[in-house]
Formats: C-alpha cells, sequence, structure tokens
C-alpha cells in the first residue's frame, strides 16, 4: 500500500508566522498612539456591523413569511385546480427549498459576505449530486411527466413493464401496484414513462369479446340466436343506449380446420368486464349443450384410401 506523502515548505509558515505577528504588532502600536481614534473606528465598525446584521435579520425573517404566504398560495392552487396531491406538495417543496437557498444568501450577502465562492460551491454541489443520483434523477423525472400527464391514476388497473394490478401509489420516483394475487409490485417510473402503458381502468366501458369453438355440423343460425338470449339474460351487459356502447353480438367469425369459431362481442362497464366475462363462460358451457350445440377441439380425420 502505497501513503502519499506531503511536505510544508518551513518559509511559507514562517511567512505566515511574521504576517500575523505584524498585524499584531501595528494593531497593538496603533491602540498606544491614538487610542481615542482606535476606540472611535472600532465602535463605527460594530455600529455598521449592528446595522447590517439587523438589516439581515429583517430581510430574513420578512422573506420567511413571504416565503409561508406562496406555499399557501400554491397550496389554495392545487386545491382549486384538484391537482395530484404528490405533484402538489413535490412543487410546493421544490419552490420552498429555493426560495429558502436564495433568501440565506441574499441575507449573507447583507451582512457584507461575499456570496460568488458560496454560489459557485453550491452550483458545484449540484452537478456532483446530480452525477451521483443518475438513475434517480431518471426516475425524478419520470415521475414529474406521470404526475403531469396522468397517463393513470390511484386506483387505475394498468399493465405495464410485464406486471398487471391496480394502481396503489404514485409517488415522485416510483409507483406500486397491487397484482390480482395481492403482490406489491414497485416499479420506477423513469421505465414506466418510456414504457408502454396499458390502462384498463381510463375509459367507463369496455368491450369483452368471447370466441367459442363448436363443430361444423352447428346450425349457424340457431345458434347465433342461443348465445344472444344467453348474452341479453345478463343485466350487466350495455346496449346502444350507453353512450360508446353497441347492443350485444353474435357472428360466425371464422372457419378453421376442424371447427367453426363463433364470436360474442360485448359492452360492459369496466369495473363489471372480469365478473362478466367468467359468469358468461360459465353460462355458454353450460347452456350450449343443453340445446343440442356441442364444443369441438382440435382434431384431423384420415381418410384411407386402398
Amino acid at each position: 500500500m502505497t501513503f502519499l506523502q506531503t511536505t510544508v515548505d518551513p518559509n511559507v509558515v514562517i511567512n505566515v508566522n511574521d504576517s500575523i505577528k505584524a498585524a499584531t504588532s501595528n494593531l497593538i502600536q496603533q491602540v498606544k498612539e491614538d487610542p481615542d481614534t482606535f476606540m472611535h473606528d472600532l465602535l463605527q465598525s460594530a455600529i455598521d456591523f449592528g446595522l447590517k446584521l439587523l438589516a439581515a435579520i429583517a430581510i430574513y425573517v420578512i422573506g420567511a413569511w413571504l416565503i409561508k404566504r406562496v406555499k399557501i398560495w400554491l397550496g389554495k392552487v392545487f386545491a382549486k385546480r384538484k391537482t395530484e396531491a404528490t405533484l402538489s406538495t413535490f412543487i410546493t417543496s421544490l419552490v420552498s427549498i429555493t426560495l429558502t437557498v436564495l433568501l440565506i444568501v441574499i441575507t449573507i450577502g447583507t451582512l457584507g459576505i461575499n456570496t460568488t465562492s458560496l454560489a459557485a460551491l453550491l452550483a458545484a454541489g449540484g452537478m456532483a449530486i446530480g452525477m451521483a443520483l443518475s438513475g434517480t434523477v431518471s426516475n425524478f423525472a419520470g415521475g414529474l411527466m406521470i404526475l403531469v400527464f396522468k397517463p393513470f391514476k390511484a386506483g387505475d388497473f394498468i399493465s405495464a413493464q410485464g406486471f398487471s394490478g391496480t394502481v396503489k401509489e404514485v409517488s415522485i420516483v416510483n409507483t406500486k401496484i397491487i397484482t390480482p394475487d395481492n403482490r406489491v409490485i414497485i416499479i420506477p417510473n423513469g421505465a414506466l414513462s418510456n414504457g408502454n402503458i396499458d390502462n384498463y381502468s381510463a375509459k367507463p366501458i369496455r368491450r369483452l369479446d368471447i370466441e367459442i369453438d363448436l363443430a361444423y355440423d352447428t346450425d349457424a343460425q340457431k345458434c347465433i340466436q342461443a348465445i344472444l338470449d344467453i348474452l341479453k339474460s345478463d343485466e350487466r351487459i350495455l346496449d346502444a343506449k350507453t353512450k360508446g356502447a353497441a347492443d350485444p353480438m353474435a357472428v360466425l367469425s371464422a372457419m378453421k380446420e376442424s371447427t367453426i369459431t363463433f364470436l360474442a362481442r360485448v359492452w360492459v362497464h369496466s369495473a363489471d368486464y372480469w365478473p362478466v366475462k367468467f359468469d358468461l363462460n360459465k353460462a355458454i358451457f353450460t347452456e350450449l349443450p343443453k340445446q343440442g350445440f356441442h364444443f369441438e377441439y382440435p382434431h384431423v380425420n384420415v381418410t384411407i384410401n386402398k
């Protein structure tokens, strides 16, 4: 292991000591020669500093009061516009911190202290922190995008980054979702804002399609009517009277190698999507065979010619 060794020039130390001694000697000499002038200058300096200190205190008190009023005003504006709580809290905190730092710099400058070095130090520190937290900054920016453009909100059921679930919480750096099997998934907002988001709750109604494979000897018209009867028997299914919806529909949609496929299409409220789907599957599976319609599975008929 190699240690970095540094040496101090003795001449530098001697020069500093000499400077201190010279300043002290000059001060003592001034007191001896003209004590009245020295006390007058000292008193004047004390008065000047006292006035600067009072001005700095006044500026800080008034500035702190103004910052508090700005925070209250922002809170009222966000409440009036019903802004997302996370976004309003973040913006309020950011404005408060920025104004507080500016107030401190102004207060220090009022005391006669050079604030140029302090500003440069703050800028360098901010740059160093930004470089060290590049990933966090990306998530932070993604969180801002989500909170501003609102592709989803708490309570929505979404699918993103390979996970599906109900949004539990949207923070400034990540989003928590609860999966249907009650797992908590935390997704960084940077990846979330740059990826595809499927929001199942964005619209009040959704379309539900169910495919039914039956044998080729099925009477298509009777089967379509039987499916429509099943669809119309569920009161949760919407019709054309609902804005954006349409009447229940059943059609012969495809003819495959070993089956024919019927399509049942309905519109439901988003909250009823899964319950209606499960109940329709059960009703179709139970009722169609009772009316002589048989489900078919993929198969191949082989004919041997002698």
